[in-house]
């Protein structure tokens, strides 16, 4: 099992390194099926926070600060109510409302007058809020940036580099709030090389992927998270 979430593991760091987020959304499922869902979304967050350490340094140039610090801002605040809600509410139903948050934040720029507040200052509060909500909860915020992203037409290269600095924000107060991972310690040292190693990789292949490709990517790899949700959600119920 180790080897499967290894690999599992490089291969959300490629696709967090070239499209800018998608780490946990790729990694969830065969990391919850592993460790639980509690356990597992807290070693997610932290590998999560591990893969944005090692991509900030070549994003630091590229990284949009105004838009970052609004959701960073708003994100933090709404932090330890997503984690109080994590605690309180029963795990379907908890699965329920963040399945129910993505794909809202995903449609929002195709509802009409209601996409306008996805952009700017406003929408970067709104946004930031969600994704830190999700965070502290699931460690899913990647929904709702990629949803200001659009609504906001935020060029990819800027998007990506700053999302490595909210992911980094979000990830050590989300760890805080919830607490360190009773996984035994050489099974997380194998998964933060994991992480390390993938990030590398991903490295040499965002220099010939597209930019167009990236964003699709990030989409497709956001609504599949989405819908994973949505679907453990269902089976937790009719079991």
């Amino acid at each position: 099992m180790l080897v499967l979430i290894a690999i599992a593991t490089v291969i959300a760091a490629v696709v967090q390194r070239v499209t800018g987020l998608a780490f946990v959304l790729v990694l969830i499922g065969p990391i919850v099926i592993a460790y639980g869902p509690v356990q597992g979304v807290t070693v997610a967050v932290l590998l999560a926070i591990i893969a944005s350490l090692f991509a900030v340094p070549s994003a630091w140039r590229d990284v949009d600060w105004p838009r970052t610090l609004w959701l960073l801002a708003a994100g933090l605040a709404a932090a330890p109510l997503g984690a109080l809600t994590a605690a309180a509410l029963p795990q379907t139903a908890l699965l329920f409302l963040i399945g129910a948050m993505g794909v809202l934040a995903l449609s929002a720029q195709r509802l009409g007058r209601i996409a306008r507040h996805v952009r700017g200052r406003p929408g970067a509060i709104g946004a930031g809020a969600l994704a830190g909500f999700m965070h502290a909860s699931s460690g899913l915020s990647g929904p709702a940036l990629a949803s200001f992203a659009l609504g906001d037409d935020w060029p990819q290269r800027r998007f990506a580099a700053s999302a490595q600095i909210v992911f980094l924000g979000y990830g050590t107060v989300s760890v805080a709030l919830r607490g360190l991972p009773h996984t035994p310690l050489p099974e997380l040292a194998v998964l933060a090389l994991c992480t390390a190693g993938g990030m590398v990789l991903g490295a040499f292949a965002a220099r010939r992927v597209p930019q167009t490709l990236a964003r699709r990517v990030m989409l497709l790899c956001a609504w599949a998270g989405t819908l994973v949700i949505l679907t453990r959600a269902t089976a937790s119920l009719l079991g």
